[in-house]
């Protein structure tokens, strides 16, 4: 979540609002949040979201992810250089060890988003497929849940064949004879 989504009174902020009305989540992160935890706590408040627990992720803390993760630099100065907080949630993912990251929503070539039918234009979208394209190249292991996302991006497809690479057992044998 972010500043705009709390606060903001653009189409896909009230959207945003509307959809995690009287919902709940485990851990919430918050990305580049400008004011205090209590106005923030009094933002989420006004439209009766909860959480049992917060992170703050300010652009500096996004920054550094980038960087430890891309092995370079984005100040995000411009919308060519804006990632989405799916993104971050991605390198979030990856320096906390993932063995795998399993993405959905994250589409590029998308306009608009799931909650609203405004079909405004993702600004950040030519970045975030130039992220997952990098993150593929370097061996990363990120999949996807939706054939969408996978046509658009290049990101493999989550399969059964990816889960047992994974050491997991699949859902047959987790479900017995």
């Amino acid at each position: 979540m972010q500043f705009n989504q709390v606060e903001g009174q653009t189409t896909n902020a009230i959207h945003v609002r509307k959809v995690l009305n009287g919902r709940r989540t485990g851990l919430l992160y918050v990305v580049r949040w400008p004011k205090s935890f209590d106005a923030l706590q009094q933002g989420i408040a006004a439209f009766n979201y909860a959480y049992d627990d917060v992170k703050m992720v300010n652009r500096l803390k996004r920054m550094a992810m980038y960087e430890a993760v891309m092995g370079g630099l984005n100040v995000e100065i411009d919308d060519d250089m804006k990632f989405s907080n799916g993104i971050t949630a991605v390198f979030y993912a990856i320096i906390s060890g993932a063995k795998a990251v399993i993405i959905s929503g994250i589409n590029p070539d998308s306009s608009g988003h799931v909650y609203n039918d405004a079909n405004l234009k993702r600004l950040h979208a030519g970045t975030d497929k130039q992220i997952l394209q990098a993150l593929i190249d370097r061996g990363y292991p990120i999949y996807t849940a939706d054939l969408e996302v996978a046509t658009a991006s290049g990101v493999p497809l989550w399969t059964e064949e990816a889960l047992m690479r994974f050491g997991a057992a699949s859902p047959r044998e987790r479900s017995g004879p």
